[in-house]
């Protein structure tokens, strides 16, 4: 077994045993058997407040429970397996819940939060099974025979108060950019509804917002590429426009010949689904190429800002929604752009175009930095469970 890097002592200073390598059919107790799946459809007749586990988490809140303490679920089927680096594969639960039968359920003989956190990142892809064409399974056996390293029930205990402390303050630093987040959509609701409304640097009030068709805001060019990997290739999603690696880690689809290009300022509107949200102007790149599933347009009546922000209002995706018809399914959508471009768009002044932007554009910076702070925590937390769990 290969000795861990960090170390904690003794409260007298002097060092803890060595860790022992063992199964997990040694270290908990498997309570499978006491899991009971219920669909969703008897969900929708049971809600309730008690926690529904499943693979991925919480699945919803019903109206019993089937346990009542400290567990460690683990991951019985899914895609999380290969992605254990980045997705937990282990659950910590305390309290009340109820679990179905994706997720094996443990009961530590240690401590719990040690045992979590030494499952929660690990790779266990050996000990599962192809389920399918794709998917991977752990089977409860294959799952008893998993190894862990355990040291002394004490230094387990340090162990977990230690990481348990770290939690905490990711939990509630994913609360502050919640909460960062919230108020931007209650500013946002404010200013495009005007009823807040700023005033000129002079103390006078600005004109009433002229109401003109869509159609006249954006002009839609296309220039397509005549060679292959002509610029740099992006990706557009709800939250932005991205490097494709980004999103994707490998270059998408045989070709890029024939994509579309865009330069800064560039408005980009998907072909499908609008109205979930999947529409941005690029502030990001210079220039680059995305996928022709897209339009592209010039912004003319308007700054490319404010119709950025005007992009993540939440009455934005009931705009889309207005000139969409049903699709191949009942899910999926397909925008009559004729509709889109008569819809009135309203539009203030290019000076209070500019506060506004200027305002939410600052909600956005300090909402960027709690998001750092955020990844700084979780990067130390990473650091950590390498060093411990090696």
């Amino acid at each position: 077994m290969i000795e861990p890097k960090l170390r904690f002592k003794a409260d007298d200073g002097s060092q803890f045993p060595d860790w022992e390598e063992k199964t997990i059919d040694e270290v908990a107790e498997c309570l499978d058997n006491k899991r009971v799946p219920v669909n969703s459809e008897e969900r929708k007749k049971r809600v309730g407040i008690i926690p529904y586990y499943g693979a991925g988490g919480i699945q919803g809140y019903i109206d019993d429970y089937l346990f009542d303490e400290e567990l460690v679920l683990l991951l019985e089927d899914g895609d999380a397996f290969d992605d254990f680096q980045t997705k937990s594969i282990a659950q910590y639960v305390t309290g009340k819940s109820w679990v179905n039968n994706h997720a094996h359920v443990l009961r530590a003989n240690g401590n719990s939060y040690f045992l979590f956190a030494s499952l929660e990142h690990k790779d266990i892809r050996r000990w599962t099974q192809l389920a399918g064409a794709s998917r991977k399974k752990l089977l409860k056996d294959s799952m008893l025979k998993i190894t862990v390293n355990m040291p002394s029930f004490p230094e387990q205990q340090k162990i977990a108060d230690f990481l348990s402390t770290i939690d905490t303050v990711i939990e509630k630093q994913k609360e502050t950019v919640s909460a960062w987040e919230e108020r931007k959509k209650g500013v946002m609701q404010k200013l495009f509804s005007r009823e807040v409304r700023f005033k000129a640097d002079d103390g006078s009030a600005f004109p009433e917002w002229e109401k003109k068709p869509f159609g006249d805001v954006v002009s839609e060019y296309k220039m397509k590429t005549k060679v292959e990997n002509e610029d740099t290739l992006l990706s557009c999603a709800i939250n932005g426009v991205f490097l494709n690696s980004e999103l994707f880690g490998h270059q998408r689809g045989q070709s890029n010949i024939g994509y579309l290009k865009i330069k800064k300022g560039t408005l980009i509107l998907s072909a499908q689904n609008l109205h979930l949200g999947n529409a941005n102007v690029n502030l990001k790149f210079e220039h680059g190429i995305i996928s022709p599933a897209y339009k592209t347009y010039d912004i003319v009546g308007c700054s490319a800002e404010y119709m950025s922000q005007w992009m993540k209002w939440d009455m934005t995706k009931q705009f889309f929604y207005n000139a969409t018809t049903v699709g191949a399914s009942e899910c999926r959508r397909n925008v009559d752009w004729n509709m889109l471009y008569s819809q009135l768009f309203a539009v203030p002044c290019l000076a209070e175009q500019q506060k506004i932007a200027d305002c939410l554009l600052a909600l956005d910076e300090v909402i960027k930095n709690q998001k750092a702070t955020l990844s700084a925590w979780e990067e130390l937390k990473k650091g950590l469970l390498q060093q411990m769990f090696v």
